[in-house]
């Protein structure tokens, strides 16, 4: 089997988008990539996240050819591949419809450094144009709204998030979540006090070393 591993990962993620809250039914979408075979692992359209084995995930090249897996490769591979293509530090992908980053979406909003725990994104994180599901205009909208970032919010869409792995991808995928609860709920009540840039660099330079 090509990528074991990755298609193992690639079930074990797909359950926790449920788990999490990060999405709903069969809703979003995962994938790792493996560099030194320039092929990816990418979970299945339309398939119940619990209902999905390693076999089903679908295995295809950066040009989207399927080599392996009983599963159709996700309607939004195109918006996978291409960071695969174009950012040689990205190992996985993490697409969500979660609530709060795809409200945000909806009243095409960027959500801003309101809590110092964006900095596990590169910071403010900006709201891509919208463009139809699974369409080249979006992965090009995705792409280009990241950025030096690690996630973006998909307009009247969702979330889309990044990794050097998928535990990474995933992280930043719970965190934009919860920050985006916390900016919506304060906006509910008042105007929500930002971090300033000295601040939000103090952040990103203490960020990558917690825990370590």
């Amino acid at each position: 089997m090509l990528l074991r591993k990755e298609r193992e990962l690639v079930v074990d993620y797909g359950k926790r988008l449920i788990t999490s809250g990060l999405t709903r039914g069969t809703g979003g979408n995962i994938s790792i990539y493996c560099p030194e075979r320039k092929l990816l692992a990418i979970s299945p359209s339309g398939m119940d996240y619990f209902s999905i084995e390693p076999e089903d995930v679908a295995v295809i090249e950066l040009s989207g050819a399927q080599l392996e897996g009983a599963g159709k490769p996700s309607s939004e591979s195109e918006m996978h591949r291409i960071f695969y293509e174009r950012r040689p530090d990205i190992r996985s992908v993490v697409h969500t419809h979660s609530v709060f980053c795809t409200t945000l979406a909806t009243l095409k909003w960027s959500l801003p450094p309101a809590n110092y725990l964006l900095a596990v994104a590169g910071g403010e994180i900006s709201c891509a144009e919208y463009a139809t599901y699974g369409t080249k205009e979006l992965a090009e909208n995705a792409f280009t709204a990241i950025a030096d970032k690690k996630a973006c919010l998909l307009a009247n869409h969702g979330m889309l998030a990044i990794g050097n792995d998928v535990a990474e991808a995933f992280l930043v995928a719970e965190t934009v979540e919860h920050c985006s609860e916390y900016y919506y709920r304060a906006k509910c009540v008042g105007e929500p006090v930002l971090l300033n840039k000295e601040q939000m660099a103090e952040m990103l330079e203490k960020i990558p070393s917690y825990g370590k």
